[in-house]
C-alpha cells in the first residue's frame, strides 16, 4: 500500500523544483523503467501493480492497486509500473566529439523526440541552454521512450560554450547553404532554437556554417519545419 509520504513525493516530482530538491524524477512504463535499470541510473523505488510483478526484480518492488497507480501518475491512462530514479551527476562535456544544442526549446515533446534522435544516430550527449524545458519533466522523459537513459545532457551558458569553442558552429537558417550540397565536418555543434523564434540573435551571431533544409513543395508556402524534425533531417546528413 502507498503511504502519504510517498504518495505526496512522487506527485511533488512533477514539479521542476521538487525533482531538483529531491534529486529524483518519474519515469513510467515497463519497457522505460527496464531500460533505467539497465542503465547507470541508480533506482530509489518501483510501483506496480500485481499483474506486472513477474517482470520486475522481486526485490526492489512495492506492489500498488490500479487506483493508487493513478492517483500518482502523469497520464491519463497510467502504465502498470511507475519507478523514481536518482538525478545522476553529468560527466563534462567531450568536445572532440558532435555535440547537438539546443537553444530555448520549450516543448516536452520536442525535447523527448530529440533525445531519441541522439541515440538513435550515436551521438552520446546533448548540451542545452538554461532556460530550455527539463529533461527530467516526466512529459520528456515519456516521449525519449528510455533514450535518456542513454543520453548525457548538459544544462549550461550556451554563449560561453560556443565562445570558447574550436569547432565548427551549425545552425539551419531560411537562407542558408542547401545541406545535401555541402560537404558536412564530422566534428561539429549543431545548434537548434527554439519553436517560435529559432534561436537567439545573440548564439547567431557566433555561428560559422548556415545551412538549409530546402523546399520541395510546389506551392513553397509552408513556412518552417518542427524543430525535430528539422533535427532528424540535419542529423542524418551528418551521419551520411
Amino acid at each position: 500500500m502507498l503511504s502519504k509520504s510517498q504518495s505526496k513525493l512522487i506527485t511533488s516530482l512533477h514539479q521542476k523544483k521538487y525533482r531538483i530538491k529531491h534529486q529524483l524524477f518519474i519515469v513510467e512504463g515497463i519497457k522505460a523503467v527496464n531500460e533505467f535499470l539497465n542503465s547507470d541510473f541508480n533506482l530509489h523505488s518501483l510501483f506496480c501493480t500485481s499483474s506486472f510483478s513477474h517482470q520486475l526484480p522481486e526485490d526492489k518492488i512495492e506492489i500498488v492497486s490500479d487506483t493508487e497507480l493513478k492517483k500518482i501518475s502523469s497520464l491519463k491512462n497510467p502504465n502498470e509500473v511507475l519507478a523514481l530514479f536518482q538525478i545522476s551527476e553529468i560527466k563534462p562535456i567531450d568536445t572532440s566529439k558532435f555535440i547537438v544544442i539546443l537553444d530555448s526549446i520549450n516543448d516536452p515533446g520536442n525535447l523527448g523526440t530529440i533525445i531519441r534522435l541522439c541515440d538513435w544516430f550515436g551521438i552520446t550527449q546533448l548540451v542545452c541552454s538554461k532556460d530550455t524545458v527539463d529533461c527530467f519533466n516526466p512529459k520528456v522523459v515519456q516521449a525519449t521512450m528510455g533514450s535518456l537513459s542513454r543520453i548525457k545532457i548538459q544544462y549550461i551558458d550556451v554563449l560561453d560554450f560556443l565562445t570558447k569553442t574550436d569547432l565548427p558552429i551549425y545552425t539551419a537558417v531560411m537562407d542558408g547553404e542547401n545541406v545535401y550540397q555541402k560537404t558536412l565536418d564530422k566534428e561539429a555543434v549543431l545548434v537548434m532554437g527554439n519553436e517560435a523564434n529559432g534561436i537567439s540573435d545573440d548564439v547567431l551571431k557566433l555561428i560559422t556554417q548556415k545551412i538549409s533544409i530546402p523546399r520541395f513543395g510546389n506551392l513553397q508556402q509552408t513556412e518552417s519545419l518542427n524543430v525535430a524534425t528539422a533535427t532528424a533531417i540535419l542529423l542524418s546528413e551528418f551521419k551520411r
